[in-house]
């Protein structure tokens, strides 16, 4: 297994939080979350597997490890005997479950989805791409490429665990929309700090 400088306690935070939360989900017979968990240890085992290949940051690395923990939390944590995942942060529409746990989740997850895209694209950018909304586009489309997966990864829970907090139809349009504005963020980030790239 290849591990590079700085990435050995991100590895370790990883498999500590997924034994801990496998542990606590198997336990209470929540296999929604169980079934995350295994999504979670895939994608690891994606990234373990292409580590000496792409050269993530360890910035990226942090911020999906960061992201894994927020989920978990999310199906673990409970107030008012409601999950996590649920709690109003602030209300922000009166028609609309606007701003639940779940949306800033999407927010986080999927602006650390773009920049994974992004860095995935990295190597073979020129220096002075003078068509940086190109790339934008490219980039967010990428991230929301990566949120509609999510979708039908929640859309399976639905099917094989039939108890799950999925939610509906507008649940699956504001997950979508915080989507689009985590990409989006993520993108400003980028083009901030990779000055050099866009003349």
């Amino acid at each position: 297994m290849f591990v590079r400088k700085g990435q050995l306690p991100i590895l370790i935070f990883n498999i500590c939080q997924l034994v801990f939360f496998s542990i606590y989900f198997l336990m209470r017979a929540n296999y929604e979350f169980v079934m995350y968990v295994g999504v979670i240890v895939f994608f690891l085992a994606v990234f373990i597997c292409v580590n000496n290949k792409v050269f993530f940051s360890n910035f990226v690395l942090w911020g999906l490890s960061l992201w894994a923990l927020l989920h978990m939390l999310g199906g673990s944590v409970r107030i008012n005997g409601d999950v996590l995942y649920n709690f109003m942060i602030i209300r922000l529409s009166g028609n609309y479950p606007i701003f639940r746990y779940d949306q800033f989740i999407h927010i986080i997850g999927f602006g650390i989805a773009a920049l994974v895209m992004f860095e995935l694209l990295r190597p073979l950018l020129k220096t002075g791409v003078s068509k940086w909304w190109s790339l934008s586009i490219i980039v967010v489309a990428a991230g929301l490429g990566a949120g509609a997966l999510n979708e039908i990864i929640e859309f399976l829970a639905t099917v094989l665990v039939p108890e799950t907090n999925v939610g509906g139809y507008i649940n699956t349009a504001l997950d979508l929309v915080s989507n689009l504005v985590g990409a989006t963020i993520a993108m400003v980030v980028i083009r901030w700090k990779e000055k050099n790239i866009f003349s």
